[in-house]
């Protein structure tokens, strides 16, 4: 049976603060999406015109992972694939947004289905490694065309590291183990240091606005790391140890399973989102502009190596 929190699911009235803040992310969601789609149009119309051999060569590079291609079959380019990445992360964070929740509490706004963690969590992962793989493109192409091999090799580390980090995730919302969290993203913190290595070995390569779009990505990395070690991984680990000091065991794995389908809390407290409201918010608009930026820059490599 899933359970309901009745006392505390009345409508989410415009006088409580969480709902401008869930007002705000579908705001922000739904301009990302009309950014999405726009980009769209501009950048096929663009690849259309005048394909890359580059990218063309990048696909077969990646050809392992995605698939071999047959010698005279349709081909897909590189800017292709960016935007189906770009549009699974767009779309992803934009349907959390539409119905926030949060994974190990089995919190959410609205009362239906689609709020539940099992559900959530899947849309999650796809974009989350999406996301990865957009950077890893991006590291691939500027490491391939500058002949820097600490940026190739970086890029075929990232989409590994996060794969391994969402197994820690589903672990730690399965469980209700906080603990695990804090490796998750933990990992995300090593393979975007990672990220930050690749594009700081890239910097001396390039000049003019390659250069400042590459001192501006460490250095929104660089923020990001402080994040993470100075405030998302340390709450994670701080709900934890309450946990383990509350006596709390969490769940066994093979009932998470069946906790994470079919128990969702409607709540609309905002003493329960508040530690949510800041990590959501950023990652809903900055990580969402950051993944819109990367397929804006690949799709035009041909102008800016050409």
């Amino acid at each position: 049976m899933r359970l309901e929190a009745r006392s505390r699911t009345k409508s989410l009235a415009w006088s409580n603060p969480v709902s401008w803040w869930w007002g705000m992310l579908t705001l922000v969601s739904g301009a990302n999406i009309a950014a999405w789609v726009l980009m769209y149009r501009q950048l096929h119309e663009y690849a259309g015109n005048s394909a890359s051999a580059f990218s063309m060569d990048l696909m077969l590079a990646l050809s392992a992972a995605y698939g071999e291609y047959a010698g005279n079959s349709a081909k897909v380019s590189g800017i292709d694939v960016m935007l189906v990445l770009c549009a699974a992360y767009v779309f992803g964070c934009a349907f959390r947004s539409f119905l926030p929740r949060a994974d190990v509490q089995r919190i959410c706004l609205f009362d239906t289905w689609l709020s539940s963690v099992a559900v959530g969590r899947s849309v999650a992962t796809v974009a989350e490694v999406c996301f990865a793989a957009q950077w890893a493109m991006i590291l691939f192409q500027l490491g391939t065309v500058s002949d820097a091999e600490t940026a190739v090799n970086a890029a075929w580390v990232i989409v590994p590291l996060i794969l391994v980090a969402e197994c820690f995730s589903w672990y730690a919302v399965v469980t209700t183990n906080y603990f695990y969290n804090a490796i998750e993203n933990s990992l995300w913190a090593v393979a975007f240091f990672i990220v930050g290595i690749g594009l700081g070995r890239l910097l001396p390569e390039f000049d003019g606005a390659i250069r400042v779009i590459l001192v501006g990505s460490v250095v929104g990395i660089a923020v990001y790391l402080a994040f993470l070690m100075t405030v998302d991984v340390p709450m994670y680990l701080k709900r934890w140890r309450a946990d383990v000091a509350g006596g709390n065991r969490g769940l066994r794995p093979l009932e998470g399973l069946r906790d994470v389908s079919t128990r969702w809390v409607v709540t609309h407290d905002i003493s329960e989102w508040k530690e949510e409201i800041v990590w959501m918010s950023l990652y809903f608009s900055a990580a969402v502009w950051a993944s819109l930026g990367l397929c804006v820059f690949y799709g035009f490599e041909g102008r800016i190596f050409g």
